[in-house]
């Protein structure tokens, strides 16, 4: 089957159409249409329709959004694309292409990619994370893409930092709402703001491991609170899920000395005396996204 897959972002909407081996047959950008809902809805009909006329094929659609369909009536919720919450984006789709649609959070889209046919490939249960602007988290079973019970599972970035220690107080408000949020902490804006409140000095989190990786004394430091509290992080979830692989995603996953110190350090952390967790970074980049929407129709 001709799978397409959209990756539907804040400022740009990705498609891609894999045949049933992962080969990518075609690829095309176009920006997001930001605070036009309808608008949106076109751009991406407009997009499908091209990509099966160019392919001469019909193909099955899945898509990844920032933020999730509410089970009480289908309509999105916590979608940072604010533009998209309320509505009934599934629905819509499904009358607009003429065909089921199948939606899910984009982490677990990057989740389901590297399960299938990324760092994961093989692998019973993968957890997939982002680090980036935010803090995203993604569940796989069996090559298929958990949603849960109130299709948030995954959302680690949302419970506070377990085993605080020198961490400031009061800990940072997150936009949900909350206050001590992983997501504060392990965000890329996290790691910046953790610099400048210890080392008075504001730099982006590329800089810092570079600089780190110089000899900075400051930032080598802000590095390894930055590791200490990822490990505590994925612990709990190590704890909690057991899977076999972790695979990183998003900007700070390409800060190559995490996947040695953080399994280090997480021993001391996880309920068990052998830890077989492998910790890997992503194979498809910024391509996951957008590939795991197509896998969203994995196996049919």
């Amino acid at each position: 089957m001709l799978r397409i897959g959209i990756d539907l972002g804040g400022s740009k909407i990705e498609l891609v159409a894999l045949e049933a081996s992962g080969q990518v047959l075609l690829r095309r950008r176009r920006p997001t249409p930001k605070g036009d809902y309808q608008a949106t809805l076109r751009a991406i009909g407009d997009m499908v329709a091209a990509a099966e006329s160019d392919l001469g094929r019909k193909a099955s659609v899945g898509i990844g959004i920032p933020g999730a369909e509410s089970f009480s009536d289908g309509r999105i919720k916590n979608a940072n694309s604010t533009w998209l919450i309320g509505q009934t984006l599934r629905l819509d789709l499904e009358a607009l292409l003429q065909r089921e649609v199948r939606l899910a959070n984009d982490a677990n889209c990057f989740a389901l990619s590297e399960a299938v046919d990324g760092a994961g490939r093989g692998a019973e249960v993968v957890f997939g994370v982002i680090l980036g602007t935010g803090v995203g988290g993604g569940v796989v079973v069996h090559r298929r893409a958990l949603a849960g019970a109130n299709r948030i599972a995954g959302e680690w970035g949302h419970n506070p930092l377990p085993l605080p220690d020198e961490e400031s107080l009061p800990p940072a408000p997150c936009y949900c709402g909350r206050s001590g949020c992983v997501e504060t902490w392990l965000s890329g804006p996290g790691l910046s703001d953790d610099h400048w409140r210890h080392g008075g000095q504001s730099l982006s989190p590329e800089e810092i491991a570079n600089r780190a990786e110089a000899g900075d004394a400051a930032c080598a430091a802000a590095l390894g609170r930055y590791e200490r509290r990822l490990a505590k992080a994925l612990a709990q979830v190590v704890n909690v899920l057991d899977p076999d692989v972790v695979v990183l995603g998003g900007g700070l996953s390409n800060i190559a000395r995490l996947y040695d110190t953080v399994p280090r350090l997480w021993a001391a952390h996880v309920f068990s005396d052998t830890i077989r967790t492998r910790l890997l970074r992503n194979v498809h980049g910024d391509s996951s996204g957008v590939r795991g929407a197509a896998w969203l129709w994995n196996g049919e």
